[in-house]
């Protein structure tokens, strides 16, 4: 009877341990949107998991990386939702798969908006400018493989540009106005983004 309570115990304690850093996640979130980054104290966040100090340092290194773990688990659903948005355009033309998988990234936005804003407000810890933009940079690599096969001699500065005035969006729609307004303004910018076509290259066939 002791050796299987024995066996037991570990498997109760990773159950107890995962539910903690799910409690303590979801807290950090709220105290996070309520307050911000800077003014969130570590027994702000233990309190409204209702966990202790030692349980957050037994999981994170600190408040600065619960708003990193926020910041990957958004950002690996909004990948999922892009490539699903992908994968159900395949076949139409590259615009038109960038204007899906960008619209299901705004759409994703807006469902959690105030965790998007949190995260575009510059109220985070120190560095994490450098993490944005290195998700940026990702983002318009994978937009640039997207239109390489779309265009003729592909066009990495066109989804340089594409993928900028995207980005730019998603910060003024995110905090602008109520959800109904921010969808309507997405929706306008969706609009225009999906007109926008590459020029011809300086090294292409003259015209005279």
């Amino acid at each position: 009877m002791t050796s299987d309570v024995a066996r037991a115990t570990p498997g109760r304690t990773s159950e107890r341990g995962a539910a903690t850093r799910v409690a303590l996640l979801q807290a950090a979130r709220e105290v996070f949107v309520d307050k911000g980054f800077a003014e969130a104290g570590v027994t702000d966040l233990v309190g409204r998991a209702q966990a202790s100090v030692g349980s957050l340092y037994h999981h994170f290194s600190g408040k600065a990386d619960l708003y990193l773990a926020l910041w990957e688990e958004f950002q690996t659903r909004q990948i999922q939702r892009t490539k699903r948005a992908v994968r159900e355009a395949r076949g139409s033309d590259p615009m038109a798969i960038f204007v899906a998988a960008s619209r299901a990234y705004l759409d994703g936005a807006l469902e959690e908006r105030e965790l998007a804003a949190l995260f575009l407000r510059g109220d985070g810890p120190p560095g994490f400018e450098l993490v944005m933009r290195k998700a940026m940079s990702a983002w318009a690599q994978r937009s640039a493989a997207l239109f390489e096969d779309g265009f003729e001699g592909g066009d990495a500065a066109f989804a340089v540009v594409v993928t900028g005035a995207l980005a730019r969006a998603v910060s003024e729609i995110v905090l602008y106005g109520s959800e109904a307004e921010s969808r309507r303004l997405a929706e306008d910018v969706l609009a225009i983004i999906g007109q926008i076509q590459p020029v011809a290259s300086a090294g292409g066939p003259s015209s005279g």
